[in-house]
Parts: C-alpha cells; structure tokens; sequence
C-alpha cells in the first residue's frame, strides 16, 4: 500500500502512548542474526511490530519483530529488532515504514547493520565493515509515489548518504577497540535468492565490496528525512562463485553469532562517540 503522513502520525502516536515521555536520539536497525544487541538496552519497552498500527510483521529467519525502546551506552535509543525484506512480499514503502515513524518520534541519527556476503577474494568472512556507499540497481525506490513533503524533498540528494562524521566516530572507535575494521562499497540485491558468480563478478567490476539483501532501502529513506547515517556489516560469507562450496542461510546465522561480541562492541563505542 502506499503510506500518506496520516499512517505514519498514527504509528507515532500509538507508540507515544506506549513510551510516554521518552524520545529517542537514535535509531539502531539490526540485521540476520544481530538482534542480540537489543537485549543489551537498558530500562527496555519492548513493543511487537504487529501490536504497531500499520506496521509489517517480520518473517525472515534470525529477526524476532519488535521495537524496543530504551537506553544504550546512556544513549536514548530505539532498536529495530529484525527488519522487514523486499524479499518478503513487501513494496519498499514497507521496508522503510519504521524509518519515517521513529524519524516522528524525534530519532536525529540512524545506524543500520547487515549480515552480507564478501565479494573481495583478499578479505575474510567474519570481518566487519564500514560501509562508505552503495549501489542500488533494483528499480524500485522507497521514495517512488507521493512525496511526503514533511520528511524530505522530491528529489533529495544522495552524495553522501552516510555521514562523514559518523565513518570517522566508527573509524576512531574499531582503533580504540583493536578491530580491524574494512571500507568498502555495500551492494543491494532484492533476494531471496543469493546472488550467482556472474552477479558477484559484476558486482565487482562495478566497485562493490560486499553484497546482501537490506540496508539500502532504509538508508534512502532516513536520508531523505533528514537522518544521520551509520552504516556497519559482517561479513559473514565468501559471496557466491569464490569458494568452491554452496551458501546457507545457517552459515549467515553462524558467522552472527561468532562474531556477536565484537560487533556488539563496536557499535556500543560508536553510540558512546556519537
């Protein structure tokens, strides 16, 4: 369907009266198998996405489907536990519903984290990376239809969709920790299906270091609002055609969870640098 500013008031509104008083400052969006970091938050409020007014349910393996609200290195924060896919059925305006609605709820900054497959040969999965841009092929935009004129301009500009500043806090924060942290380019796919070697060969030649099935959508939105954006992936794969050896949807959930206590570090020192 496509959303008029009436439905995004409406989910703020039902979840203010939930929160009360409290309004976020940031916006965590947690990828497969990262949910782990919103049982971290403090004084939580832990709201199911389908008690939410207009608000898409998420099915995708490893994302359990609430909103929980609270506080996070004592950050106010919002953390979306598991995300909605395109893959899913659903239109882009869907994917990006929470966006528009905690962007309502006074979030200034978002940082969004992905599981994704590693396109270059020289790094290893299990690595994290700072994402610096991204590729969209897919012709569908969140933004396509009825510009909301409240969140953002018809045509807004995408030159530097994630914050300098906040790469730098990321950068300074991975150093202080001893995380080797990558930069590259993350690539969007629609999915579900992974991706075929000519497409990660492509994927390359076009200057893409990583490729998944997320992430993009919510980030054009946010911008387009107005947000701060901190983009974070784990790489938990070799993409398709590097390794001599089938993926599996166990293997992302796997390399998650190894690597939960790294990832969990870091994005908790970037929201203390934030």
């Amino acid at each position: 369907m496509e959303y008029t500013m009436e439905h995004y008031r409406q989910s703020a509104d039902d979840l203010r009266s939930r929160i009360g008083s409290f309004r976020p400052e940031v916006f965590l969006v947690l990828g497969s198998g990262l949910g782990f970091l919103a049982e971290q938050v403090e004084d939580a409020c832990a709201i199911p996405y389908t008690e939410i007014p207009h608000f898409p349910a998420s099915t995708a393996p490893g994302h359990k489907g609430r909103l929980v609200f609270g506080l996070l290195e004592g950050r106010r924060v919002a953390v979306m536990q598991g995300r909605t896919h395109y893959y899913e059925g659903y239109s882009l305006q869907d994917v990006t519903f929470a966006v528009r609605v905690v962007r309502l709820l006074g979030a200034e900054a978002m940082v969004v984290t992905n599981a994704c497959g590693c396109v270059r040969s020289d790094w290893q999965a299990g690595s994290l990376m700072l994402i610096q841009d991204h590729i969209k092929l897919c012709l569908d935009s969140p933004l396509r239809g009825a510009n909301p004129e409240a969140f953002g301009p018809r045509f807004p500009d995408m030159s530097h969709v994630y914050t300098p500043r906040l790469q730098d806090i990321a950068r300074e924060s991975a150093k202080a920790l001893g995380i080797a942290l990558k930069e590259g380019v993350y690539m969007f796919f629609p999915g579900p299906q992974y991706e075929t070697p000519a497409e990660v060969r492509a994927a390359r030649l076009l200057g893409a270091d990583a490729v998944g099935m997320s992430t993009v959508p919510e980030v054009i939105a946010a911008r387009h609002c107005g947000m701060q954006v901190l983009g974070l992936s784990l790489l938990t794969n070799m993409a398709s055609g590097i390794l001599a050896q089938p993926l599996s949807e166990q293997e992302v959930l796997d390399a998650a969870a190894a690597a939960s206590e790294q990832f969990s570090r870091l994005v908790r020192q970037c929201l203390c640098r934030m």
